[in-house]
């Protein structure tokens, strides 16, 4: 199997080629890229990541690359003080409407705390921080709070809850889906700083 070395300027490139957001995001910083796919293949230091569209991407771990894993989690999952983080759309009257939550460790609080844009989809947010109060139709109206301020976000039914927990590199295999957050280093290689991991087929939605 032949693999290509894609930098972070060939992946901006693409973006501007009309490939979706889904395949290559880039965040707020123009250096950081998103890489979201399945796991093609993992040798040494590296593992090569399969988009749902175009080419596969060869990615470099940092030497200090952490290690998430995400499991599958469900409404109730959300409970008053737990840290969550939840990619969310604007709605007319100022709340936000989750396109996913992530709920994460205890260990794991702090973990990105604010509001800030994000990638999923044309002009939505992330909002890390704490849950306040849970109201609405099975609680799925949620109150983040974040230094600085607070959000109110609906959770429709449809939208994919997950679990997040430190992990290893044990977790990093072939088949599965994973969320690589991305720089370049000085020779134009891939680095990720950070692997999100889904486990027992469990996909990444953030």
């Amino acid at each position: 199997m032949t693999r290509r070395i894609i930098t972070v300027g060939t992946l901006c490139l693409g973006l501007l080629s009309g490939l979706p957001a889904t395949t290559y995001s880039v965040l707020a910083d123009p250096a950081v890229v998103r890489v979201r796919g399945t796991i093609e293949a993992v040798e040494g230091g590296h593992v090569t990541i399969k988009p749902r569209i175009g080419q596969s991407v060869s990615v470099k771990f940092a030497d200090a690359m952490k290690v998430a894993a995400a499991s599958k989690a469900e409404i109730g999952d959300i409970k008053p003080d737990s840290y969550v983080g939840t990619a969310a759309t604007p709605q007319a009257d100022g709340t936000l409407k989750a396109l996913e939550v992530a709920v994460f460790a205890p260990s794991m609080r702090g973990t990105g705390d604010g509001h800030y844009p994000w990638d999923l989809e044309k002009e939505n947010t992330m909002t890390n921080g704490a849950v306040g109060a849970l109201t609405g139709t099975a609680g799925r109206t949620i109150t983040v709070t974040y230094k600085g301020g607070e959000k109110t976000i609906t959770v429709p039914e449809d939208v994919p809850i997950v679990a997040l927990n430190p992990s290893d590199k044990s977790v990093i295999k072939v088949g599965a889906r994973v969320v690589a957050i991305t720089k370049a280093d000085a020779t134009g290689a891939v680095v990720a700083d950070r692997l999100i991991v889904g486990e027992n087929g469990t996909v990444p939605p953030m």
